[in-house]
């Protein structure tokens, strides 16, 4: 769940480093270091806090030298606090580490060392890791050897780089598991390793991805890939097409603002050579989907992790309405421990913004075991959830850098459209008429999102009256009832606001309870098979005194009539209706949590990517 940047080569590292990490600061910013060789020596310098105090730091402090790592941390065991913080020096100063993940086996292995002499300069799992490379090289093994003797002895999923003041041209990196994602980025005359993309993209474009229980040493020079027991690997070099400048935030205050405005254009590009509008057919060849396979398909789980596990649950009623066959949202932490009954007539879908979540790897994983057949729905080219899958769709969305995930939610409700219009036309459920008209409907979408997106002012004139409430309740019917969980997880997310999703129609079993001046009711209610019944469910609402603010569609007046305050949506195909209802939501949490002052990027507690359990 950490940030990881690494270089080796004529350039002072320093700079290099805290860019890179200024890039992945999203994905933890409990505190922040990094490490350079100076003069011989292994520098360090860390800090509690955000990526700020590491920078002041460095500006009092100065280093510079290669190679060097740096870090940005998310804390797992161990508090925030710059005793804490990555990188992690041996006793004797002379090798040092970065690290994602948990090392499971820690304590066994501490109190190991400790019985050794060792004195602990951190309360992480972390320094581990050092101290038994340091051993192993003072046992006469080269850092390559020392780190590979290390990495089979340490139990669990990690990400991990390692460099010695003792070899100074090279460094060495792995990846083990499921920990998140270990990149290489080959230079000319230099390298770069990283946990994510965006770190590095400013200096190169070719990539070589790690797999797990694969390790690498880079030299100036070059790199070589070797397994965890030292057969070498000749990897796949992947060139990656993302602009740096999609990785700033522009005319926006926000990367999350500038986010939710890239929601056409990611739209746009993730039907890019997928729709045939002229002859009404949905192509989507990395799925590696035939028709035989969709003919033999009993059931589809899908799985996955909060704001995806919600875009899955839209996904359920388009591929059962659309492709008749049945399909099971399973939270992905819940999966791999629920024994599903899963055969090879079914299919696993994974969604996940980063490809690299531990739990949603875990249960592809499990899936694998049992026979399933496995596809995943992923952002991050490359990374491990499209790589292990049998078939997958790539968002297309680019990087994602703001926590709560905005176009990286958009995406895949229309991904998983056009999956459950192929699954129908492949299974014969849907004849050529409907397929080319749930096609042609898709045309729609980007000019859609484009209009809604227009109505920002007039959204944050309802963020300004409800900035200071204490809680709100989210309803929801149907296709939008999801929408109504991802609309509160947004405002909890970012404005720590408490709001709890619900389905509309289970109000009055419990949570009409809550209803009274004081508590905001925000009602889903366009025109689509349920707006009657959610008509119901805002009037009673407003008979207990409720505030209601609700999703409409444009021109309808009975809702306006109700409403305290509306927020307007164009007309839609109510099947992709989902992709528009959600817009004024994450602009609503958006504007309150700007109003109310807070981090909105970075919102306490979270990360971007959980590459742990």
């Amino acid at each position: 769940m950490c940030g990881i940047v690494a270089y080796i080569g004529p350039r002072d590292a320093t700079p290099i480093i805290l860019n890179g990490l200024k890039r992945l600061e999203y994905r933890g910013y409990d505190s922040a270091g990094l490490a350079v060789l100076q003069n011989g020596k292994i520098e360090v310098r860390r800090d509690a806090g955000k990526l700020a105090n590491l920078v002041e730091l460095v500006r009092q402090q100065p280093i510079s030298g290669a190679p060097g790592m740096g870090h940005t941390r998310w804390a797992t065991h161990g508090a925030p606090s710059a005793r804490n913080a990555h990188p992690h020096l041996s006793a004797s100063g002379r090798v040092v580490v970065v690290h994602n993940g948990i090392v499971e086996n820690f304590l066994e292995l501490k109190a190991e060392l400790i019985a050794r002499g060792i004195h602990f300069q951190s309360d992480t799992d972390t320094e581990t890791i050092v101290h038994l490379v340091e051993g192993y090289a003072a046992g006469g093994l080269n850092l390559t050897e020392a780190a590979r003797k290390t990495f089979q002895r340490i139990e669990g999923a990690h990400g991990i780089v390692l460099m010695s003041a003792d070899e100074p041209d090279k460094i060495v990196c792995a990846r083990i598991g499921n920990a998140g994602g270990v990149v290489i980025g080959l230079g000319e005359g230099e390298n770069f390793i990283a946990s994510d993309i965006p770190a590095i993209l400013e200096h190169t474009r070719r990539v070589i991805f790690l797999e797990s229980h694969q390790m690498a040493i880079l030299t100036r020079e070059g790199i070589s890939v070797q397994t965890l027991d030292g057969k070498t690997l000749q990897p796949q070099i992947h060139t990656v097409a993302w602009d740096p400048i999609a990785a700033e935030k522009g005319e926006f205050r926000h990367f999350m603002q500038k986010e939710i405005h890239e929601q056409a254009r990611a739209i746009t590009d993730t039907l890019a050579g997928r729709v045939d509008f002229e002859n009404g057919k949905i192509r989507l060849p990395e799925l590696n989907l035939t028709g035989q396979l969709a003919r033999r398909i009993e059931r589809i789980y899908i799985t996955a992790c909060g704001t995806a596990a919600y875009a899955g649950m839209v996904g359920k009623y388009l591929i059962e309405k659309i492709a008749r066959i049945p399909v099971e949202v399973v939270i992905a932490s819940e999966f791999r421990y629920s024994d599903p009954i899963v055969n090879e007539n079914t299919v696993v879908l994974a969604i996940s913004q980063s490809g690299e979540t531990a739990d949603t790897l875990a249960a592809m994983e499990e899936g694998r075991k049992k026979g399933a057949t496995l596809w995943s729905i992923v952002n991050a080219i490359g990374s491990q959830a499209m790589r292990v899958a049998d078939g997958s769709i790539s968002m297309q969305t680019g990087p994602e850098i703001g926590v709560a995930s905005t176009k990286a939610f958009t995406a895949p409700l229309v991904d998983q459209y056009m999956l459950a219009i192929l699954l129908g036309e492949l299974r014969g459920t849907l004849d050529e008429a409907a397929c080319r008209a749930l096609v042609n409907d898709l045309r729609l979408i980007p000019d859609l999102v484009g209009r809604t997106l227009k109505r920002e002012d007039e959204i944050k004139k309802v963020a300004l009256t409800l900035k200071d409430m204490r809680g709100c309740l989210y309803l929801g019917r149907g296709i939008n009832m999801p929408i109504a969980y991802e609309g509160a997880l947004k405002m909890k997310e970012i404005s720590y606001i408490h709001a709890e999703g619900y389905p509309a129609g289970e109000m009055k079993h419990g949570p009409i309870a809550l209803i009274d001046k004081d508590m905001p009711v925000l009602c889903i209610a366009p025109q689509d098979p349920w707006r009657e019944k959610m008509i119901s469910q805002i009037q009673q609402a407003k008979a207990r005194d409720g505030v209601v603010i609700a999703v409409a569609t444009d021109g309808d007046e009975r809702v306006r009539e109700m409403a305290d305050h509306i927020l307007w949506i164009p007309k839609t195909p109510w099947m992709l209706s989902p992709v528009i209802t959600v817009l004024p939501l994450q602009l609503l949490a958006y504007h309150i949590a700007a109003q109310r002052g807070l981090d909105v990027d970075q919102p306490r507690n979270l990360a971007k990517s959980v590459t742990v359990e």
